[in-house]
C-alpha cells in the first residue's frame, strides 16, 4: 500500500530533493483520475528548519506523524556525510521499518538511513561523489555505486538529485501501476523510466600520473588511446620486463593495463559524445575501439547505456542513426 507518505526533514535540507518528493507524492491530481496520497512534511529538529539555499521551512508536524506513514522519504542535506542525527528521528525510522513501512532516501539522505542501522547487510546507493564516504562510514552496507536507485523491499535508496524522481516513480509504479506513474511523469515532463545508471554522469578524472614508476607510461597511454597496445609494448615503454611492469601497474593503479586503458577510452568517448558531432565510427577510431559496434558494446557494458542514448542525454536529439 502507498496511501500515507511523510517526508522527514533535518537541518540544512536540500529544497530540490524536498520538491521532488512533494511533486510526486504531495500534489493533488484527482482531477485527472489519479490517486491522492495523504502527504505530510515532518520536522525531525523543531518546527522551523534551515535549508542550504538560505531560507527556512516550517511545518506543524513532528516525529509522531511518521508512525502512520506507509512510506517515509528522507531528502538530502548539506553535511549529512559527516554529521550526527537526532536519536529520536533515527528511532522513528527504525520503528517504521519494524511495523512494515518503507523508507526511501534521496542522495545523501542515505547517510540518515545508515546511521539508523537500516543499511546494514542491504544493497544501497547514493550520489556517485559520496559512495566511498558511505562505504567507509557504514562498512556493513553493500554499496551499488553505478545505479540510479536500489529497491531492497522496505529500504529504497536513490542516487543524486534527479535520481530521486526515478525512485519515487518506481514506487508509484509498484503501488498504482504503470499508467499512474506514466501520467505523473508526463505532468512533470520527465521520462517515466531512464536507461542506464549514474556511471554515465561521473566526471572524467585526469589520468593518474603521480605513480612512482608507471606514471610516465600512463601519460603516454592516455595520449595514444587510438593505438593498439600490448603489455610487452608498454613494458618496453617503461623499461621493465612484462612481468615486472604488470605487477607494478597493478600495485600503483589498483587495476590491470587492459582495464585502465578501457576505462580511459570510454571516458574519452563520453567527452567526444558530449562535445562533438563526430560520427560513431569516427569516435570509435579516435578512442581505439576500431569500429562503432565495438564502441557500442564496451560503452554499454561500462555505463549501462548506449552511445547514442548518452549523446541524447547530454546533447539533446541528433540526426545520428542508432548503431545496430
Amino acid at each position: 500500500m502507498l496511501n500515507n507518505v511523510a517526508v522527514l526533514l533535518l537541518g540544512e535540507v536540500h529544497p530540490f530533493e524536498l520538491g521532488v518528493l512533494s511533486e510526486v507524492f504531495g500534489l493533488d491530481r484527482s482531477d485527472e483520475g489519479l490517486p491522492v496520497h495523504d502527504f505530510a512534511v515532518v520536522s525531525g529538529e523543531g518546527p522551523v528548519l534551515s535549508t542550504h539555499a538560505g531560507f527556512t521551512v516550517s511545518t506543524p508536524h513532528g516525529l509522531e506523524r511518521l508512525d502512520e506513514a506507509d512510506l517515509i522519504a528522507v531528502p538530502a542535506g548539506t553535511s549529512f556525510r559527516s554529521q550526527d542525527f537526532p536519536e529520536a528521528a533515527l528511532e522513528a525510522l527504525r520503528r517504521a521499518v519494524d511495523r512494515g513501512a518503507r523508507v526511501l532516501s534521496v542522495c545523501s539522505g542515505a547517510f540518515v538511513l545508515g546511521e539508523a542501522g537500516l543499511l546494514d547487510g542491504r544493497r544501497c546507493t547514493t550520489h556517485w561523489r559520496y559512495t566511498a564516504d558511505l562505504a567507509r562510514r557504514f562498512p556493513r552496507a553493500v554499496i551499488e555505486p553505478d545505479v540510479l536507485y536500489v529497491d531492497e523491499g522496505q529500504i529504497i535508496t536513490s542516487a543524486g538529485t534527479a535520481a530521486g524522481i526515478d525512485a519515487a516513480l518506481h514506487l508509484v509504479r509498484q503501488a498504482h501501476g504503470p499508467g499512474v506513474a506514466n501520467a505523473i511523469a508526463r505532468r512533470m515532463v520527465v521520462p517515466p523510466h531512464r536507461d542506464g545508471g549514474q556511471a554515465q554522469y561521473v566526471e572524467r578524472p585526469l589520468p593518474r600520473t603521480a605513480c612512482d614508476t608507471v606514471g610516465g607510461t600512463l601519460a603516454w597511454m592516455d595520449r595514444h588511446l587510438d593505438q593498439e597496445m600490448t603489455v610487452d609494448q608498454l613494458a618496453a615503454q617503461a623499461h621493465m620486463s612484462p612481468r615486472t611492469f604488470a605487477r607494478r601497474f597493478q600495485q600503483e593503479t589498483g587495476t590491470t593495463p587492459y582495464r585502465w586503458l578501457l576505462r580511459q577510452r570510454v571516458l574519452l568517448a563520453q567527452h567526444l559524445l558530449e562535445t562533438s558531432d563526430e560520427t560513431m565510427d569516427a569516435i570509435a577510431d579516435r578512442t581505439g575501439f576500431g569500429n562503432a559496434a565495438a564502441l557500442r558494446h564496451q560503452f554499454t557494458k561500462s555505463l549501462g547505456t548506449t552511445p547514442n542514448a548518452y549523446r541524447r542525454t547530454f546533447r539533446g536529439p541528433t540526426s545520428l542513426t542508432e548503431v545496430a
